[in-house]
C-alpha cells in the first residue's frame, strides 16, 4: 500500500501543521503510513498531484473541500491510479454523495481499506467536474464572494452579500444548447448542469442517489424574472418543481452550448474559469476509480 496525501492548506479548521499532523496520526493509528504533501496554494496543490502521477503511490489521497477533490481528480484520472478523500470543505458534495465519512478516521479507514468504485466524470471542453458545472447567476455569485473575502469578510457573510449583489443585477445570459438532435434557445438567468441526477425536490435538492449511469443532468430555465426564481425554489421545497411550466430539465450524455459571448463564466465544483464558446459538454462513463466504503452503490 502507498499511499500519497495532497493537503489544501486552506481548507478545514486549524493550521495546516496541525492538520498535517492529525492525518499522519489518523492514518498511523489504523497501522499504515502515507506521504504528506501540504499545498499552501493552489498551483502548488495541482502541482503536487501532477508529480503524484509519476510517483509509486497508488493511491493519491486529496484533503480538502470539492474544489481541493476536482484538481487532485483532473491530474490522475488518466493515469494508473486510485482517488482517496477526505472532507475537509465546507460542503463536502462528493464525499456525501459517495458515502464517504466525514469525520477523519472514518475517511482514512476507507481509504485504507481500499475498496474501489468506478464513477463517472463530467467535462467541458476538456476540463473536469465531478458534481456539477453552471452558467449564469453561480459563476457571478462565486466571483464576488471571492472579493469580499478579500476584503476581510468571512465565507458566508460573504456569499449572503454576493447573492443579494447579483441577485439585484440579474444577468441574463442569451445562449443556444444543441443536445440529443434538438437546438433550443434560451434566454436565462442560470444553466446548470449535474453528473448525473441531481434529486431535485421536497427538501432532496442536492443530493445524488448514484454517480454512475452515465449521463449528465441538465437544469434551467426561460425568461423567469426574480420572482419566477423565488417561484420555483418554493416549488422545489414543495416538491412541484417538475410541473413548473419555465422550469427545463434533461438528461443527455453530450450537449453544446452556443453564446455570442466571446468568453463565458463557468463554475466548476465551485470554481470559476473563463472558457471560449462553444462549450461541450460530456460525460465520461466510469473514467474515475475512487476509494469508497464497501457497502456504497456503485460498486
Amino acid at each position: 500500500m502507498n499511499i500519497h496525501v495532497i493537503i489544501n492548506a486552506s481548507s478545514g479548521a486549524g493550521s495546516g501543521a496541525d492538520v498535517q499532523q492529525r492525518i499522519a496520526a489518523a492514518f498511523h493509528a489504523i497501522g499504515a503510513d502515507a506521504r504528506i504533501s501540504l499545498a499552501g496554494s493552489g498551483s502548488e496543490l495541482v502541482a503536487f498531484a501532477r508529480n503524484a502521477t509519476q510517483g509509486v503511490a497508488d493511491r493519491v489521497v486529496a484533503s480538502g473541500g470539492d474544489g481541493t477533490i476536482n484538481a487532485v481528480a483532473a491530474a490522475i484520472i488518466d493515469c494508473d491510479k486510485t482517488l482517496g478523500v477526505l472532507p475537509a470543505g465546507t460542503m463536502n458534495h462528493f464525499a456525501k454523495d459517495l458515502k464517504i465519512p466525514l469525520d477523519l478516521e472514518g475517511a482514512v479507514g476507507t481509504i485504507v481499506a481500499g475498496h474501489t468504485a468506478c464513477v463517472d466524470v463530467g467535462e467541458v471542453n476538456g476540463r473536469i467536474f465531478l458534481n456539477n458545472s453552471s452558467l449564469g447567476l453561480y459563476p457571478r455569485i462565486i466571483l464576488e464572494r471571492e472579493k469580499q473575502q478579500r476584503l476581510g469578510w468571512g465565507k458566508w457573510p460573504a456569499y449572503i452579500w454576493a447573492a443579494l449583489a447579483v441577485l439585484r443585477r440579474y444577468p441574463f445570459l442569451e445562449i443556444r444548447v444543441s443536445a440529443d438532435g434538438h437546438e433550443r434557445t434560451h434566454h436565462t438567468p442560470f444553466v446548470f448542469v449535474g453528473n448525473n441526477e441531481y434529486q431535485m425536490e421536497q427538501f432532496r435538492i442536492g443530493g445524488r442517489a448514484c454517480l454512475d449511469k452515465g449521463a449528465l443532468s441538465v437544469y434551467t430555465t426561460h425568461g423567469t424574472g426574480r420572482l419566477g426564481l423565488f417561484r420555483l425554489a418554493l416549488g422545489a421545497l414543495l416538491g412541484g418543481l417538475r410541473q413548473e411550466r419555465d422550469f427545463v430539465a434533461f438528461t443527455t450524455t453530450s450537449m453544446w452550448i452556443g453564446s455570442r459571448h466571446e468568453d463565458v463564466r463557468v463554475a466548476l465544483d465551485g470554481e470559476v474559469a473563463i472558457i471560449a464558446p462553444p462549450l461541450h459538454y460530456r460525460v465520461r462513463p466510469g473514467a474515475l476509480r475512487v476509494l469508497v466504503p464497501v457497502n456504497d452503490r456503485t460498486r
